[in-house]
């Protein structure tokens, strides 16, 4: 059994198979992985957005706590029980259920839209480092200096070269930047919250919440746009809030994350991307747009990123844009790859991911793509949520009422209609509700879900899903019975990482959270001992000062620790 196991799947790639058992991983690195990717780059995007979109601060204040909560609860219902019973990626997983031409051309949309969202943030980190050259804003859909690109090229290679690492590298990356990043948001905020309660209520000190309310609505999340108009309500940023990730939930894209986790209960680790991420981040962004715009004398979407992190962060500014493009375009990046590895089976995920990373720089030339972030991620989670639909309604609702799981597989479908008939029609009612503004643009992803899993039931239990497979489900047990053979033996010839309980690393950690709460203290002495301007620009000027020193000094002692910890492989 060995041997033919063996010949059976080493020559297959590992991305191919479902994850070894040797090879998953406990609630901390998901909760790395998950803070690393969605305290990012386009979070100084997005809350900027809200802004400029004329929400009200409670709106934002209740709307974002109760759409990320929802988004959590799709992450852990959706996709990582998917993800955990399969243990493949949706990319392999899909062609089980829709055959392979559905996937190649389902493969080839994702790999365009990761694509897309990586050199976005490829370019808001680029937006950073042109501060140390003096290069103007980049607004226009093109650049229009040379140095720029340079700039943006640079940058792109780092993020191509731990993205072709894979997994644990893009994981490891985000656990070292998630706890810094997440410091960075907040002590932007308190630093610039002063600067915004002296221009509304005179004084440089909020003594209680509702000032706090005063100031937002009179400065930050004002409840109309720049232009009077009406802004943004409570379900309109609930909404967002929701359908913000649909591309990675209920999309379910994220299986290729979530199959590493121990338990499906491990969905609820997203929870550190979006309540520490999304809802403190957005908030934290909106509030340093704001401070920037009253320092600065312009409205906040006139602002880059690197406008906004340097004026509210100093020189850390400059690192934490450039650190939390990184940690978004690793991550989607490495997505990209996938997929594309999952239409050229034939070469090496490494191989694919940097043949994408090379397209990949190149969009990132354009800065129009990060200025469009906002319908790009809405309009790319429509196109993906009726694929979600149809292998949700496969792996949960077929055994449930007597349809086969893997019906055109058993079949050998090369193109299942079902599969490509139900996710037209749902693009077709997604696309159509909104051009007739029937309901909001942010909702759309429910009716099209809805829509497509109950036709692809209907259409599936008329082509062949109502038929026995007795021998077919036996044979696919026994495969998958000959990869776990396969995978066990594979696992007794492969390195051991040990746990490092030595002191030393201990003091490593210890002096880099030192180093955090170094950062906050300063932010908070900023925020909360600054009575008058003279004295908030001296805690300004300290903060901004000292907590560059101590930026350095996280990431040298993080990293030293998380090299000692690889050291341990053997």
């Amino acid at each position: 059994m060995k041997n033919e196991s063996t010949r059976n799947f080493a020559h297959l790639d590992e991305e191919q198979l479902p994850i070894a058992q040797n090879k998953l991983h406990g609630g901390k690195h998901f909760a790395g992985l998950y803070a690393g990717e969605h305290v990012a780059a386009t979070e100084f995007v997005i809350g900027a957005t809200f802004v400029s979109l004329g929400a009200s601060t409670r709106d934002i204040l209740f709307g974002l706590l109760i759409g990320n909560i929802l988004a959590v609860l799709s992450w852990t219902f959706l996709t990582s029980p998917i993800a955990v019973q399969t243990r493949l990626s949706l990319y392999t997983y899909l062609n089980k259920i829709a055959g392979d031409s559905m996937t190649k051309l389902y493969n080839w949309a994702n790999a365009i839209i990761f694509t897309v969202i990586s050199a976005a943030m490829i370019t808001v980190s680029s937006s950073a480092v042109r501060f140390l050259f003096d290069i103007p804003a980049q607004l226009n859909w093109y650049s229009t200096n040379i140095s720029f690109l340079l700039i943006v090229v640079a940058v792109g290679i780092v993020v191509v070269f731990v993205a072709i690492y894979g997994f644990n590298t893009v994981a490891d990356f985000s656990s070292i930047c998630a706890p810094w990043l997440f410091t960075l948001f907040v002590a932007g905020a308190f630093a610039l919250l002063p600067a915004l309660a002296h221009s509304v209520i005179g004084s440089t000190s909020i003594t209680n919440w509702n000032e706090f309310l005063q100031i937002g609505d009179q400065s930050i999340w004002k409840g109309v746009t720049d232009t009077g108009e009406s802004g943004i309500g409570l379900l309109e940023v609930i909404g967002f809030a929701w359908a913000a990730n649909t591309i990675t939930h209920v999309g379910l894209i994220d299986m290729a994350i979530l199959r590493y986790a121990k338990k499906s209960s491990y969905g609820v680790y997203s929870s550190f991307g979006m309540l520490f991420g999304h809802y403190i981040a957005w908030i934290a962004a909106g509030i340093m747009g704001a401070g920037a715009g009253v320092l600065l004398n312009k409205p906040v979407i006139s602002l880059d990123p690197g406008d906004v992190a340097y004026y509210a962060l100093g020189a850390s500014g400059f690192v934490i844009v450039i650190v939390a493009g990184w940690t978004t375009a690793n991550a989607n990046l490495y997505r990209a790859g996938l997929a594309a590895q999952a239409i050229f089976k034939n070469h090496s995920r490494k191989r694919t991911t940097l043949i994408v990373g090379i397209f990949t720089v190149v969009i990132a030339c354009f800065p129009f793509v990060f200025s469009k972030m906002l319908p790009m991620l809405t309009y790319a989670g429509l196109l993906v949520v009726p694929v979600g639909a149809i292998v949700f309604a496969e792996h949960f609702i077929f055994p449930k009422i007597g349809l086969t799981r893997y019906w055109a597989y058993y079949q050998n479908m090369i193109t299942s209609k079902p599969a490509i008939i139900a996710w037209i029609a749902g693009l077709t009612v997604g696309f159509g509700l909104n051009a007739l503004d029937i309901i909001s643009f942010y909702y759309l992803f429910i009716p099209t879900w809805f829509f497509t899993l109950i036709l692809y039931t209907f259409m599936a239990s008329k082509s062949g899903a109502r038929e026995e497979y007795t021998q077919e489900i036996k044979e696919e047990k026994q495969l998958q019975e000959d990869i776990r053979i396969f995978q066990e033996e594979k696992a007794k010839t492969e390195k051991v990482q040990y746990k490092d309980e030595s002191i030393f690393s201990k003091i490593l950690n210890t002096l880099s959270v030192i180093c955090l709460i170094i950062i906050t203290a300063l932010a908070i002495n900023t925020m909360f001992a600054s009575p008058n301007l003279e004295i908030y620009n001296v805690n300004k000027a300290l903060f901004h000062k000292y907590a560059f020193i101590c930026t350095i000094g996280y990431f040298a002692f993080a990293y030293w620790s998380l090299r000692r910890k690889k050291a341990l492989i053997k």
